[in-house]
């Protein structure tokens, strides 16, 4: 008896080491590709959704928007893509909201598309693809904080889209006190996200 419950709690220390490294390990591609910048000329530029505050962009989602006005101002894209629905207690979407901020810097209404549906990234990348569909735009400059680059990729790439990281340049996210709660946290949906395709597959996601 002594024997099995030796080997069993072998066993589960065994499984709990290789559950660790995992994490571990995830967290330290999540840092390493928050560095990966792939800005190049590209059809459009998919901004992520980061809530809206009074009606006005979060101080995150205006970095995001900054970046790429940026890249729309220096010629790397065509198009801005601003995603994101309404949140309760909001009269706007995030991207109503984020179109209104970069009309002011500058960008032409004409050159902004818009999706207002979406309230997670799975759907703000989705969503993006099919106005990228709609409107005969082949590829795309994906704008979002550095640490959620990885996930936003990857999703990116399963729905079908020819896209590239433009990490912004100018996160909020700055200091290891809030570095590591949104690390925590993109490692928990990062894969969450890679255990539903393992589970429902790519054709549940197209």
């Amino acid at each position: 008896m002594k024997k099995k419950n030796k080997i069993i709690l072998t066993v589960l220390l065994a499984v709990v080491a290789l559950v660790a490294l995992y994490v571990i390990g995830t967290a330290i591609s999540i840092v390493a590709y928050s560095k990966v910048d792939e800005t190049r000329v590209a059809d459009c530029a998919i901004v992520l959704g980061a809530g809206v505050w009074d009606d006005e962009p979060s101080p995150v989602f205006t970095e995001r928007i900054n970046h790429a006005v940026l890249l729309y101002e220096n010629g790397y894209v065509k198009k801005l893509i601003f995603t994101g629905g309404i949140s309760e207690g909001d009269t706007l979407s995030e991207a109503d909201v984020a179109k209104a901020y970069a009309c002011e810097k500058g960008v032409p209404g004409e050159d902004i598309l818009t999706e207002t549906e979406s309230h997670i990234t799975q759907e703000n990348i989705n969503n993006a693809k099919k106005i990228m569909d709609e409107n005969g735009i082949e590829t795309a400059l994906i704008v979002s904080d550095p640490l959620h680059m990885k996930r936003a990729m990857l999703m990116a790439k399963d729905y079908g889209i020819e896209a590239f990281s433009s990490p912004t340049k100018t996160s909020k996210y700055v200091s290891l006190k809030t570095k590591l709660p949104f690390l925590a946290r993109e490692e928990f949906y990062f894969i969450g996200y890679k255990a539903y395709k393992i589970f429902f597959g790519t054709e549940k996601i197209w």
